[in-house]
């Protein structure tokens, strides 16, 4: 009866032993390491002309009126969709953006702002800041209803986020 405890025992301790000098196994290990995400190089558009515009709505009815430059949109190869924007409100006040929504992160940068004499000035802040709806839902439409497929990614093309302009439908892109 003793002998059966210490070889139980014994058995315990050598099983032991080789658990822990096994390396740990996780379930990442098949998986392969994700590539940090590095942000293209932007360089700023020609300033928009006006029969270049598309516009779109968003929201409820409303006298603001939302435009995107179709020349400017471009998915890049860091999956960055990038776009003019133009917003010109009821008394006829006009701001120009050039921005860009990344789908992944359900995030936004502007990177330039549009000036009177139609020249562009850098924008002073550089960082990414995420999408969210509220009273300005214009982001959230661009992200949610034309330029992201379920949020994952960006559309395939520069030629897909147009159509959804022009038809005003996010549909024909999922």
């Amino acid at each position: 009866m003793i002998l059966r405890k210490h070889v139980g025992l014994l058995a315990w301790i050598v099983f032991a032993g080789l658990a822990f000098s096994q390396p740990a196994f996780s379930a990442d290990d098949d998986e392969p390491e994700e590539k940090a995400w590095k942000e293209d190089d932007v360089a700023l558009p020609p300033f928009p002309e006006k029969d270049d515009l598309i516009p779109f709505r968003v929201g409820a009815i409303t006298n603001i009126q939302y435009f995107i430059d179709g020349k400017t949109i471009s998915v890049g190869g860091d999956g960055v969709i990038r776009y003019t924007l133009v917003v010109i409100g009821s008394g006829g006040a006009q701001n120009v953006t050039f921005e860009g929504i990344r789908c992944v992160s359900a995030e936004r940068r502007t990177y330039a702002y549009g000036r009177a004499d139609k020249t562009w000035s850098k924008s002073r802040n550089d960082q990414w800041m995420r999408i969210e709806g509220g009273a300005n839902r214009v982001h959230d439409n661009l992200y949610s209803d034309h330029f992201c497929i379920v949020g994952e990614r960006a559309v395939l093309s520069s030629d897909d986020a147009r159509r959804s302009l022009l038809y005003n439908r996010s549909t024909i892109l999922r």
